[in-house]
């Protein structure tokens, strides 16, 4: 005989989806709303990031862009993998939850990592990677975790069935669990100790995006460090795990929304700033002469002047200088032959008065 349906569910659904509508147990309807509000929230973002992407008016932002988007279908799998986590553990959700809870999580501190790799190089003044190389490296990155999560489910489920994973003992499934994360912890430290580094260069301009990703990994960690001593004390119930990485899902996927996405999207529309670039083709650019009050190189003075005597006879000859120099000259002497000028006739009027 069938046991009645709990208060707030249908009496014909299936006993596998009852948390998503009992009231007795409020923690799923609750991570279950947060849960829906972080897939809308994240889904407009990533409609208006492909509507700034024309809008964007430094390139170096611009070229972060597709790895920001994988980083939000990322955030937007960690959303829809909570309910996974509320629906109660099967055959169907075992082999889900072993394999995507890592690989989403390693898909989005991937790509904070392949962005701090680029501001490192952009806070020192160095030339920055093309877009293509950094979505590269973010899904080179996550890659690791997918073979690691396959060849884990694979090997699990060949060697018993496909139940495994509601079969084991909690204590041996959570173990399980935690191991099979590893890469993504060292993922998650590596990325935060390298976005320290984005506080140490010259251009400041960019340190602000290494704030956003050294917050929002700091408080990452301190979120699994708490969820993994929950999950391994002995003493708590089992039917907490579920609860634990159930929320676990919902708290890091808004950490993500709130302390990356959000500050990075109010900077896309900000103009390019020239200080946060080093000059380029300063050898090219016009520089004022500096004026020299003597001979540069002592060794040579005494060889230059007296050259300069004798070439020029009262004026010393400056070294590593052109020799079209503007001189005062002394007014030249007059050595023409005089000639003979008409002079008017004073005393023309006597001889008028003659005649």
């Amino acid at each position: 005989m069938t046991s009645p349906a709990p208060r707030g569910c249908r009496s014909d659904l299936d006993s596998r989806y009852q948390r998503l509508c009992d009231l007795a147990e409020g923690w799923g309807i609750a991570l279950e709303t947060l849960a829906a509000l972080g897939v809308v929230t994240t889904v407009a973002f990533m409609f208006a990031l492909l509507i700034l992407i024309s809008k964007v008016q430094d390139s170096n932002q611009r070229k972060m862009l597709p790895t920001q988007f994988l980083f939000l279908l990322g955030v937007l799998g960690v959303f829809g993998l909570t309910f996974a986590f509320i629906i109660k553990l099967d055959r169907g959700t075992g082999p889900t939850r072993f394999f995507l809870f890592g690989v989403l999580f390693a898909i989005c501190f991937s790509c904070l990592l392949a962005h701090t790799i680029n501001l490192i190089k952009l806070v020192y003044g160095r030339k920055p990677l093309s877009w293509l190389v950094i979505l590269g490296l973010a899904v080179a990155f996550s890659l690791i975790q997918d073979v690691i999560a396959v060849e884990y489910v694979v090997l699990a489920m060949n060697r018993t069935n496909v139940n495994v994973f509601s079969e084991l003992s909690a204590p041996r499934r959570n173990e399980d669990f935690v191991m099979l994360l590893i890469y993504v912890l060292l993922l998650m430290v590596l990325t935060f100790l390298l976005s320290l580094f984005t506080f140490c260069g010259s251009f400041s301009g960019w340190r602000r995006h290494g704030v956003h990703i050294c917050l929002t990994t700091l408080l990452s960690i301190l979120i699994w460090v708490a969820w993994i001593i929950l999950l391994l004390i002995p003493a708590l119930e089992s039917k907490w795990d579920d609860t634990i990485l159930s929320t676990v899902l919902v708290a890091n996927g808004w950490v993500f929304l709130v302390f990356y996405v959000l500050p990075e999207f109010l900077h896309l529309r900000k103009q390019r700033n020239s200080l946060d670039y080093p000059v380029e083709d300063a050898f090219c650019k016009p520089q004022l002469m500096k004026q020299s009050y003597g001979v540069e190189n002592r060794a040579y003075s005494q060889e230059e002047i007296t050259q300069g005597v004798d070439r020029t006879g009262d004026l010393p000859y400056a070294p590593y200088s052109t020799h079209f120099q503007l001189q005062n000259q002394a007014p030249r002497k007059d050595f023409s032959i005089p000639r003979a000028q008409a002079s008017p006739y004073s005393d023309y009027k006597g001889r008028k008065e003659d005649s």
